[in-house]
């Protein structure tokens, strides 16, 4: 209930939505006070010895829900969501060095998967996978940002590990490819390369995306400006939501 509550905190969450979320579609004849009975319990955690009368409480009944009121940054996940938008700002604005500090600061605010302790009904999970999806896309412009500044040795430890555990990502492969070309490895970039077409081919039947094949061709001849390749990379990585 408390997830469900700071998930959308500043708005009413209605009780017949956190029934759903507690009990799916078999509640107990006893969910509606039950439900009464834990936000009574949360309200004693937020303001003990408060009457349940007072003006503007932190989690405040409002018609046939609930509110749970947050100032602004008090809450990690608005604070990380400020910080990725302020970064991915920065980073269009053609300012890497600015996007990379606050799109690191989003990131720190992370300790884990969200919600990692939360059993979820089907609205908290619909959040956490939106959530999971918007740290990836921060993950993704730190990267870029840090790219944009030519820190491409920096890069290639993270990215091998990232690949690890997202073999068919080609953005992060397109990446390691880059990375290496950009740090005196270009015959360790073009093994790169041969590896995602062979990883793609054996287990999906694919072949690397029209972009990844032009920046292999790019190494090949040797050029190592990227030029056309950063200007297709940005139309490539858009904003979670956009």
């Amino acid at each position: 209930m408390l997830a469900q509550l700071l998930l959308r905190a500043n708005n009413i969450v209605m009780l017949d939505a956190i029934i759903d979320e507690l009990w799916g579609d078999k509640p107990p004849k006893s969910a509606v006070p039950t439900a009464q009975t834990y936000i009574y319990q949360l309200r004693r955690q937020f303001e003990p010895g408060v009457p349940d009368d007072t003006p503007e409480q932190a989690l405040a009944t409002s018609g046939a829900g609930y509110i749970l009121r947050v100032a602004p940054d008090q809450l990690d996940l608005e604070a990380f969501l400020r910080l990725s938008a302020e970064g991915r700002a920065a980073l269009a604005a053609g300012d890497p060095a600015t996007a990379g500090r606050l799109l690191r600061q989003a990131l720190g605010l992370w300790s884990g998967p969200a919600l990692a302790d939360v059993k979820p009904g089907p609205a908290i999970q619909a959040h956490t996978v939106h959530l999971m999806e918007q740290r990836t896309h921060t993950v993704e412009l730190r990267i870029q940002a840090d790219a944009m500044l030519g820190r491409h040795r920096e890069l290639v430890g993270e990215l091998k590990a990232m690949l690890l555990t997202n073999p068919f990502n080609e953005w992060y492969h397109a990446q390691l490819i880059k990375s290496l070309a950009s740090s005196g490895r270009r015959n360790e970039s073009l093994v790169a390369y041969q590896h995602l077409r062979r990883t793609l081919s054996t287990e999906l039947g694919l072949e690397p995306s029209d972009l990844i094949q032009q920046l292999h061709q790019e190494i090949l001849a040797g050029r190592d400006s990227w030029s056309d390749w950063d200007a297709l990379e940005r139309s490539w990585v858009e904003p979670v939501g956009q």
